[in-house]
Order: structure tokens, then sequence, then C-alpha cells
């Protein structure tokens, strides 16, 4: 007999809560292999096509393209044993949508899938593990939460003097006629509210962190959902009956001193309103986090590329692949960190200790249509000009593309930026946290220079250092940001270091 599973949308790693559905690759009825990518989903960071687990028919997808869907939402359902050609449960049959049961029914579904799922052949499963989740087998069953009677609830000082005081009911949702008679709430929807030290009955990140940053104690929360569950609509029907007054009883008079005016409820700004959310989002938090964690501060040196941009012309006119500008500027910061290791480093704030790093990760800023991405080129204190170029180049492609990987943007030690691309000739970078440093790059322009005591044009380019002020001092940053003008001026100074 055919087993229903549900496959429910996994942890895509660095901390990602939600990702946006871009496109389905099946549709209900399909069968599909294990591993198969069934959805192409866009997260905070890249787009990633997710594989299902498990082999089967699908019998309902959840959510339309374009929906943000938090960790742990049901993706879709798949029979595993069952053919496309009418194996199916008919509670799940090809082209119907999911409809909610009620909690008997939700109570009984879920010990009977669980059930089956237990006694599931190891072979309906795949071995591999995406970010977040393993494949091995079924998900275990999460714990129950039972409902409880409102005496043990509610307990009060004298339950044992009188009758078991009564369960309170939900409370009014607005715009409800206060004379009205409130309609029974779901059996779901009256679980008492969970006891001190007991388990929360939420699961969503999304509606924790939500609860937290509102400041929401949880357990004062009555979930909706099976078993008691508490959703996001609990969380801000809850968060709207905080901050709503409670409306006076009809026909009382409201007291308001003589000839005090009423007072004039503020509007919302008028204007077009853009979510903070997916990469735009990520960018925000990642730049507040780093404004206000990271003591940062900047330094910065005119230099002049003359001799440098003469060294690229040189090496690209021998003949074999173009060597790019970003790609001499990387290796210059590699041996820089390798003299100054302070910069290659991060800050443990738990343990309150600096973290200096063995390997140089570099990072680099690149515009996309999506935005402002930082895709990381891996061990670049050790590759060539020419591998730098290549590795560079296949980022930058995949950037554009939106097709980077989270290991393709995360795990830098060090952040190249630059903004000289943009026509600009300095900045005051922001750290890309966790990181301690950012060497920002303006444009490459012909100004007037003493170049061997006398005036002369020549290539000048302004370069930038933003720091972490707790991992060293003005001396350090200082003396990392000369090197690298020297290299600039005179490339000759990466000889010492070959």
């Amino acid at each position: 007999m055919a087993q229903v599973l549900e496959f429910k949308l996994p942890d895509l790693g660095e901390g990602l809560t939600e990702a946006e559905i871009v496109r389905w690759l099946v549709n209900v009825g399909d069968v599909v292999a294990i591993d198969q990518p069934v959805v192409e989903v866009e997260t905070a960071k890249a787009m990633v096509e997710v594989p299902c687990p498990y082999g089967g028919v699908v019998t309902a997808r959840f959510g339309e393209e374009g929906t943000e869907l938090p960790v742990g939402a049901p993706l879709l359902t798949v029979a595993v044993g069952a053919s496309a050609d009418g194996g199916t449960p008919a509670a799940h049959a090809p082209g119907a949508e999911p409809t909610p049961a009620g909690p008997s029914a939700s109570s009984a579904s879920s010990a009977s899938s669980a059930s089956s799922a237990d006694s599931a052949v190891s072979s309906e499963y795949s071995g591999n593990v995406l970010v977040g989740y393993g494949t091995a087998g079924p998900a275990a069953r999460r714990r129950r939460i039972r409902p409880q009677s409102p005496a043990v609830a509610n307990p009060t000082p004298n339950a044992t003097a009188g009758p078991a005081p009564t369960a309170t009911a939900p409370a009014v949702k607005a715009g409800t006629p206060a004379s009205g008679a409130a309609a029974p709430a779901p059996v779901a929807a009256a679980v008492a509210v969970a006891a001190p030290g007991g388990p929360l009955p939420v699961i969503s990140p999304l509606v924790r962190k939500l609860a937290r940053d509102r400041g929401l104690d949880l357990r004062e929360v009555r979930g909706s959902g099976p078993e008691g569950l508490i959703l996001r609509a609990d969380v801000e029907r809850a968060l709207t009956a905080r901050e709503t007054p409670v409306a006076a009883p009809v026909g009382a008079a409201v007291a308001m001193p003589v000839g005090t005016a009423a007072p004039a409820v503020s509007a919302a700004p008028a204007g077009e309103r853009i979510p903070l959310r997916g990469l735009r989002g990520a960018v925000a938090d990642k730049l507040s986090r780093s404004r206000t964690e990271i003591p940062d501060a900047t330094c910065w040196v005119d230099a002049d590329a003359t001799e440098l941009m003469a060294a690229r012309a040189a090496m690209n006119a021998a003949g074999g692949p173009k060597i790019s500008l970003l790609a001499l500027l990387a290796r210059i910061c590699a041996h820089a960190l390798a003299r100054f290791p302070e910069l290659n480093s991060t800050v443990d704030t738990a343990a309150r200790e600096i973290v200096r790093l063995p390997q140089v990760h570099l990072g680099f800023a690149a515009q996309t249509p999506r935005g402002l991405v930082v895709p990381v080129v891996r061990d670049a204190g050790t590759r060539t000009a020419e591998s730098l170029t290549e590795e560079f180049a296949r980022l930058t492609e995949s950037a554009r593309q939106g097709t980077l990987t989270p290991a393709d943007l995360t795990g830098g030690t060090f952040t190249l930026n630059n903004y000289g691309v943009f026509g600009v000739d300095g900045s005051t970078p922001i750290v890309n946290h966790p990181e301690a440093a950012m060497l920002g790059v303006g444009r490459i322009i012909p100004k007037p220079w003493v170049h061997q005591d006398e005036l002369a044009v020549r290539q000048v380019v302004q370069l930038s250092l933003t720091f972490d002020h707790r991992v060293c001092d003005g001396g350090t940053a200082g003396g990392f940001l000369r090197y690298v003008a020297d290299c600039v001026e005179q490339p000759a100074v990466l000889l010492r270091t070959v």
C-alpha cells in the first residue's frame, strides 16, 4: 500500500529562514525519482534547486510560484510505492488540493502516517544530505502537544474549594458585533496556553523570531493550528490585540476635559512601499549587524597606479590568458594579509577572543540585477594571477545568472570592493560581518602627481581600508594600507615575497 510522505522546505544553510518559490519543476501526478529536483527557490543568497529525498507520485504541491515559505513548511507530498496510473490514495488524488481536516481526523491521520512511515523500506529514501536535513529515512514524528483540561491548564488557589473554572473564551475578532453570540471555537483553537516549563506548540522559526522581536511571550498565545500549533496568524492577532486599546462599552461616555480636542491620528506616510525581504532584506540585516557590533574605522591613501597598469599591460601583451586588474589587486591583498594577519581574523564575542584565520578566502563585491552579492574566492593566497582571473570571471558570471550556491557566498575572511567601476573615487566601506576588514578601490584616473621631483600626469587611485578596531589599532591598519599602496606604485615589491 502506498505511503504518503510530506517533504518540507529544508534548511538551506547559513541561518536562512525562508525562500521564495521561483518555479515548480514537477506537477501533481508526476512520478519523481529519489533526489530529483522538484522546485527552484530563491533565498536571500542564491537560486537553489531543491531535490526531493523520496521517490513516488506527487500528490500535492503547497504554494504557488512567487510564494514565500518559511523553512519547515510543507513543499509537496509524495505517495511512495504508488504508480501514476491510479495507485495514488484517494485522499491525495492527483490534481486535488489538500484540504485541512478536523482535529480528530488530523490526529488519526498523523498517527496512521507515522505508523506506516516507521515501517518504510530504506531503499525508498535518499542517502544524500542537503544542507540542514538528512534523507536516511522519514522525518521523526513531532511530539504531540495534547490539549489540557481547563482545570489543569489554568490552576487557581481555590481549585479544590469549588467547581473547576470554565475555559476562557477566545477573544472576539475585530469587527464582530459586541451583542452577537460568539461562535464556538474549534477544538484545536481551544488548547490552553502552554504550561510553564513545558514545550511550546510552535515549530516555525519565523514565528519564534516575530514573537521575540516584538517582545511577545509565546506561552500567552493560543494556537489555532492542528493540535494547538501556534501559527504566524496567531502571533499577529496577539500583537494586534496587545497594541489596540480596549474599546469602551456601548453607551459609555468618554470623559474629556472641556475644550480639549481629540488627538489627531497620524496617517502612514504616503509613497511606494518596498518590502525588505529576499536579497535586499539579507543585505539590510547584515549591514545593520555590522554597524551595531563592529566598532569600525577607516583610513585611506592616494597611490600612483601607473606602474601597476603598465605591468598588467605587459603581462597581457606577452600572450596567454588575460590578467584582470582585480586579480592583481587580490594578489597584493593576499601578500599584505600574510604580513598583517590581524586583519585576516574574526571576533568571537561569546568567548571574547580574536580568531586569526589560517587561509585567505577573499570575497569581492559584485553588483547584479538582484542586488549586491559578495562571492568568495577560496584559498586566494595560494592562487596565481591567472587562476584568480578565471575564478573571478566564473563567480561574476554565476552572480549575474543568479546561480551562485550558498557555499559560493559564505566563508570569506577579507573583502575587496572595487567601487571604482561606478565612477567614484572614494568611499568608507562597511565591514562584511563577521570579517575584520575591507579594502575599497576607487577609479584609476589621470591626475597631476609629483613623480621624481617633477610634476607629471599619472594614473592615480584612492585606496580605503575599513577595519574592526577591536582586532588591531591604527598602526597595524596603516601599515597594511601603506604596503598595499607601495605594491600598487611599485609592483616589483611583490618579488621580495614570492
